[in-house]
């Protein structure tokens, strides 16, 4: 059986094995992908949150890890923000998922009915949506700001129900639980309001963290603890902390922190790509132990794929690693030295090993991209915040890292990118015809 989180923030320390060096795309749709195909999102035209695009996500063509457990016989539950599509054939429904409750896009849009001039806009309102496989997903409620404190309970409660279904039949699950609270418009449920003492951010770190427990503890009164992969991390890292005119309340100007590295989401640095990873096996995975090696969101997807017993797909690139023996502790090398940083459809650096080449850089989402002939370098152990350009005496770095990144281009003349608004049915230019 296996479990996944999609979120940000966990204090179960003693149960599990942490990977602080966990890494994903520096935005949510690009990490989304990544994770659910083990490709890079610019593979699958997703490397961009979409905006004013209705034709986007993951074309029918990609295999997506709820396909694979799926087609290894598990029961597939998704309970949480999607953003992979939003139009009939690219709900997650569509793409693997038995069954789901929550939104198709972010959270963002619970502010849309709010704003001025938007009831006249002719743009649709964003609605919670439940469907199942093989239906069009159904209208729920509006996905308004009354709601947008709630949700993530909800989300709990159905994620809780589907767990405990599955499991009292004895059937195998995934569930996915992408979490909405740490986005824009960050509101607390009213429950959690004031209870850390520390300030609003805190009290929604505490929320996620009892949503969690809530879980977990599901998961071992059910006493399938011991055959049940939990693991628990985020899609992004940091927002940006201003959001100009459009900040709504005072609870809207708490981000959250990249602790020591430097950045937000939309950037190239380590606090957009580093978040929380922990992860739960018990008897696999000894408790407690942490590891500083390179991980990627899109690891995932081929190890537990083969932790379920199914292969990946030949058809296609696949950039995850299998990390079943690094996990479990068989091996104490992840395999990863490194990989591309994409922002958008635009390559900004390369990360190898304990070194950062950046080609561009841009300090939040809302400032000017600056473009390097020479490109700038970063020892991350010595300089974690990426400030001090060490590229003159270490000019040996990008020559090591460059093999990395030109077997990566390669590779787009044997599989070529599928281009962002495609639509289905797609098939690869390099198919052969009958």
């Amino acid at each position: 059986m296996a479990v996944i989180y999609y979120a940000a923030m966990i204090s179960h320390r003693g149960l599990i094995r942490i990977f602080p060096n966990f890494n994903v795309e520096v935005q949510c749709t690009p990490s989304r992908s990544a994770l659910m195909t083990g490709r890079y999102a610019f593979r699958s035209g997703n490397s961009k949150v979409p905006i004013g695009n209705n034709i986007y996500g993951l074309v029918n063509w990609e295999v997506t890890l709820a396909e694979t457990l799926s087609n290894a016989g598990y029961t597939t539950g998704i309970f949480g923000k999607w953003h992979l599509g939003r139009t009939p054939g690219r709900f997650p429904t569509d793409q693997g998922f038995d069954e789901w409750f929550g939104i198709p896009n972010s959270s963002d849009e619970s502010v849309y009915f709010t704003q001025q001039g938007f009831a006249d806009s002719g743009v649709s309102e964003t609605y919670v949506m439940s469907g199942l496989k093989g239906q069009i997903p159904k209208k729920v409620r509006p996905y308004r700001l009354d709601y947008r404190p709630i949700i993530d309970k909800d989300i709990t409660d159905k994620a809780i129900e589907f767990i405990t279904r599955k499991a009292k039949k004895q059937q195998p699950f995934f569930a996915f639980i992408p979490y909405t609270a740490t986005h824009f418009p960050t509101m607390t449920h009213p429950d959690f309001r004031g209870v850390s003492g520390k300030g609003q951010w805190a009290d929604m770190l505490t929320q996620i963290d009892n949503y969690t427990g809530q879980i977990l503890k599901t998961i071992d009164d059910l006493d399938i603890k011991d055959n049940t992969i939990v693991i628990f991390t985020a899609d992004n890292g940091p927002e940006a902390t201003s959001y100009g005119n459009n900040t709504l309340t005072v609870e809207n100007a708490f981000h959250g922190s990249a602790g020591p590295w430097r950045g937000t989401l939309f950037t190239g640095f380590e606090g957009a790509l580093r978040v929380p990873f922990a992860m739960r096996w018990p008897e696999k995975i000894k408790p407690g132990r942490v590891s500083d090696e390179i991980v990627h969101a899109m690891d995932i997807f081929p190890t537990l794929t083969h932790l379920a017993g199914e292969q990946i797909p030949q058809d296609r690139a696949i950039d995850g690693i299998n990390m079943t023996d690094f996990f479990t502790g068989k091996e104490k090398k992840s395999g990863r030295d490194g990989f591309i940083v994409y922002m958008g459809n635009e390559i900004y650096g390369v990360k190898w090993k304990n070194w950062k080449i950046h080609l561009k850089e841009q300090e939040t989402a809302f400032t000017e991209v600056r473009t390097y002939e020479l490109p700038r370098l970063y020892n991350l152990l010595s300089d974690p915040q990426e400030r001090d350009n060490v590229i003159l005496s270490n000019s040996w770095v990008p020559k090591a890292a460059h093999k990395l990144l030109a077997e990566h281009k390669r590779s787009f003349a044997q599989y070529p990118p599928i281009k962002p608004g495609t639509k289905d049915p797609y098939i690869p230019p390099n198919t052969k015809k009958n």
